[in-house]
């Protein structure tokens, strides 16, 4: 009897320790499963915008719009952004620019409202482009496109979070140039700065509306 007992008693455990052996296994497959991150979906091929191997974040900011309302870092998320920094006496670089990605925006407005691109103008010559003005600049080239500025602190801190650069040569009275970045910074739907587009050298066309319309389309399926 004692032998019987000693057999049942082993059987019972060892069927206890397989059945704990089996809850800790599928424990670990449902954790997995369950709360172990999705590897991130790689970008796709795209045309003409470069995207960095990591974001680069952008510090709060609030730029002056034309209604006299602010754009701040909650009107660039859930969408991707195009951010172009130049100013409104420019005589080619900005309206050329402008210009092309008000082309390259007609071809996403078939996208629903919320997730269109957005463009925005940031002009970086605050002493003679008021709000007002800027917007109404910008305006011309696309009726979505939005037209901001700021004070000279403001202004240099958003800039150099894109990694652009500007510089104000003030000194010959009202008649001066700005020399700023000719690329465009584009913007993920965190607001971060996720890549950029570069102008093309000479001879070619400096930017293709074409190929900038395909990406950002691509871009708005991928996030």
């Amino acid at each position: 009897m004692r032998r019987a007992h000693v057999r049942g008693t082993t059987l019972q455990s060892t069927l206890l320790i397989l059945v704990a052996a089996l809850a800790a296994g599928l424990g670990l497959w449902a954790a997995d499963r369950w709360f172990t991150p999705a590897a991130p979906i790689p970008p796709p091929p795209l045309k003409v915008v470069d995207l960095f191997p990591i974001t680069r974040a952008i510090s709060p900011f609030a730029l002056d719009k034309g209604d006299g309302s602010k754009l701040t870092p909650a009107a660039l998320k859930g969408h991707w952004s195009l951010v172009y920094i130049g100013y409104t006496h420019c005589p080619d670089v900005c309206p050329t620019t402008l210009q092309m990605l008000g082309v390259a925006e007609k071809s996403w407005a078939d996208l629903p409202a919320g997730k269109r691109p957005r463009i925005v103008f940031v002009s970086v010559d605050p002493g003679r482009d008021t709000p007002a003005h800027t917007a109404q600049y910008a305006h011309y080239f696309g009726k979505d496109i939005d037209g901001v500025t700021g004070d000279a602190a403001t202004l240099e801190r958003f800039v150099h979070d894109l990694g652009l650069v500007y510089f104000v040569d003030a000194g010959k009275g009202g008649n001066y140039a700005v020399d700023h970045s000719a690329a465009v910074a584009v913007l993920d739907p965190d607001g971060n700065e996720a890549g950029l587009i570069r102008p093309a050298p000479p001879p070619a066309q400096p930017f293709d509306p074409a190929a900038i319309a395909a990406d950002m389309k691509t871009l708005t399926q991928w996030r």
